[in-house]
């Protein structure tokens, strides 16, 4: 990342501690809260608030996160442990966001970001890759909407969610640039002898990222059991559920092979925090949105799903490949992969949400595992170089 020097090689190899773990705990429930939003029949204001509360709950964990990694030792065990009450009572007020709750869900989000504000200034470091785990221009609209009702509401949550991204993006990929620049600013010299730029452990990043992952497949195994334990067994629902698991088991293969991003990569070419972080946001929240339609899919196996259900499924796993596809272009993933695998895929994936109407779910279901399994049989086939576990 160009956030910092990177850690010295003869450095103890870090992993996540046993605070950043039980962090995590609150996590899995805030996203089953988010997945049970896309069943039923959602519609296209309950898609795009799942897509903002989802962003609320990411980045609040993402800011901690990365606080954690750059304080390491000095990382403050109060302020982790009040951050995880406030995503516990997102995660409450996530079902009655759209109603009652959702001005406790916007306090809730604005204390935790206050919170996580006050933590990093305490580091006496800047992180320049990704501005919004610190402050930003995204924070303010969510502090005026706790005053606000619905619908403004949800425009100025959707604001702070494009302004966190667009400016955390800009001023990333200018990260050296800025440093320099305020290094050279006489009108802030002072403070750049205060702040340093924050040493990001690549390493440990890559696995908490990825652990994230393993949560939202988590919760799409959940999804996958307890529907099939609320319906009688049949061979329609062995075959979706069979299938169901084989496209988890792809997603993780895909994830364990190519590192939290699910892109091929070769050499010492790293993945940027401006790109990776964002990137990272759409293939977990698309993970989740194929959780709930796997939930959807073992209600009725023998019979096509619902519109809304089958763009959950279909459209999850096309924004997961079509993330991968716009990552791996920016930073030169091999084009056999690119345009012979993922692009495909993400095609077809789209073309079943679109025109699937007719298809029973479980082959609806074996449809897209056949499209998993094809970017599964690449990493196999080819033994592509890839970066572990690490994103960046």
């Amino acid at each position: 990342m160009p956030a910092g020097p990177a850690p010295a090689t003869s450095a103890a190899e870090r992993h996540a501690s046993w605070l950043e773990l039980f962090f995590d705990l609150v996590v899995v429930v805030a996203v089953a809260q988010l997945a049970h939003q896309l069943e039923g029949e959602p519609t296209v204001r309950d898609a795009g608030l799942f897509v903002v509360l989802f962003y609320a709950v990411w980045s609040v964990w993402t800011s901690f996160t990365l606080y954690a990694n750059v304080a390491a030792t000095k990382t403050r065990t109060r302020a982790m442990l009040v951050a995880m009450f406030g995503i516990a009572v997102m995660a409450a007020a996530i079902p009655e966001a759209a109603g009652d709750r959702g001005e406790a869900f916007a306090i809730a989000y604005v204390c935790c970001r206050w919170l996580g504000m006050l933590s990093w200034r305490r580091t006496g470091q800047l992180l320049f890759s990704w501005p919004a785990a610190q402050a930003g221009a995204g924070f303010v609209p969510w502090v005026v909407s706790i005053w606000v009702q619905p619908p403004a509401r949800y425009w100025l949550w959707t604001a702070g969610v494009v302004l966190d991204i667009a400016i955390s993006v800009y001023q990333g990929s200018r990260g050296p640039e800025l440093l320099a620049r305020m290094r050279r600013s006489p009108s802030r010299r002072g403070q750049s002898r205060q702040l340093a730029p924050a040493s990001v452990d690549v390493t440990h990043l890559g696995e908490r990222l990825g652990l994230f992952i393993i949560i939202v497949l988590g919760e799409a195994v959940a999804q996958v059991v307890l529907a099939a334990a609320e319906v009688d067994w049949t061979r329609p629902l062995f075959i979706a559920a069979l299938a169901g698991f084989g496209l988890l088991v792809c997603l993780w293969w895909l994830t364990l092979e190519y590192g939290a991003l699910a892109v091929p990569r070769f050499g010492e070419h790293r993945i940027e925090a401006w790109l990776g972080l964002p990137a990272h946001f759409l293939l977990t929240m698309a993970i989740t949105s194929v959780a709930a339609g796997l939930g959807m899919l073992a209600e009725d196996p023998s019979e096509p799903l619902s519109l809304a259900s089958r763009w959950a499924l279909c459209g999850g796993l096309a924004l997961y490949f079509l993330t991968t596809t716009v990552v791996g272009f920016l930073t030169g993933a091999p084009k056999g992969w690119l345009y012979g695998r993922v692009l495909p895929a993400t095609v077809a994936c789209a073309l079943l949400g679109a025109l699937g109407w007719s298809l029973e779910a479980r082959w609806l279901a074996l449809a897209l595992v056949a499209v998993a399994v094809w970017q599964v049989r690449y990493a196999r086939r080819h033994n592509v170089e890839s970066a572990g576990s690490s994103p960046a």
